[in-house]
């Protein structure tokens, strides 16, 4: 198988940082009547989108459509995800709910990382997840609508910023279960190698910037230090384990720090 109980630290700035510069995560402003306006930079990136998510598996993300059976992702991380933690601890028929806490927030890097990488990488484009949706009944996601902005460089301040800052740090600190930072921190950079790897399968013409921005998100923020890449192309083994051996039947992944 491939969130650190985050404290909230305001830092003062004199000037924007590479991440804010290009993408502003208020995504839309108010017109005069209370309308949705859409910026000028922002972009239809649904055929982007759709190949994207062709790849499967956590690229996979649903696009528009009815917004009935959908919660939106900040109303579940202020919840911690309670719901999809006890339906995971169910489902794996324990009662230990730091292993379902674990698993779900390691699911839900991936479901982040993975069409962030493809986008960002294959396209040169971030999708706009500001107002990110999960169903209502599981871990799926949706975007209401297809849109995002160019970039020039898949820069892992940017990327950082919109899959850890503004979703991966808020579901860590609406956690209701006590999980170590560094745990979290090895789910973060495990769900970004798994991620980098299905995107090195799906599109290998890529390979050199799929390995080069990899290798410089690892040594981004929380995932500095939270392991390391052992051989190529991405071999990895992190500095912690997710807890997915203490499930009944469970087994060591082939990424964790215990011995195998």
């Amino acid at each position: 198988m491939t969130l650190e109980k985050a404290t909230d630290k305001l830092t003062l700035r004199t000037s924007p940082t590479v991440a804010e510069q290009v993408f502003d995560s208020s995504s839309t402003r108010r017109g005069r009547r209370g309308s949705r306006e859409r910026p000028a930079d922002i972009l239809d990136i649904s055929p982007q989108l759709s190949e994207v998510s062709s790849y499967g598996g956590f690229f996979a993300l649903t696009v528009g459509g009815d917004p009935a059976g959908w919660r939106p992702a900040t109303e579940c991380y202020a919840d911690g995800s309670a719901d999809l933690i006890a339906a995971t601890a169910r489902r794996y028929r324990t009662r230990d709910l730091r292993i379902g806490a674990s698993l779900v927030h390691l699911a839900h890097a991936s479901r982040l990382w993975s069409p962030v990488l493809g986008c960002a990488i294959g396209h040169g484009v971030v999708p706009d997840l500001g107002d990110l949706h999960r169903a209502a009944t599981g871990a799926q996601l949706r975007l209401p609508e297809p849109v995002g902005r160019r970039v020039t460089a898949p820069h892992p301040e940017l990327l950082y910023r919109l899959v850890v800052d503004e979703h991966l740090g808020p579901l860590a600190a609406g956690l209701r279960v006590g999980l170590a930072p560094a745990l979290l921190a090895g789910n973060v950079a495990s769900a970004l190698v798994g991620a980098a790897r299905a995107l090195l399968s799906a599109r290998p013409d890529l390979r050199s910037a799929i390995i080069e921005s990899t290798l410089a998100l690892l040594d981004t923020g929380i995932m500095s230090g939270a392991g390391t890449v052992t051989g190529p192309p991405l071999d990895f083994r992190r500095a912690s384990c997710c807890l997915f051996y203490r499930l009944p039947g469970g087994s060591v992944c082939g990424d964790c720090v215990l011995d195998r």
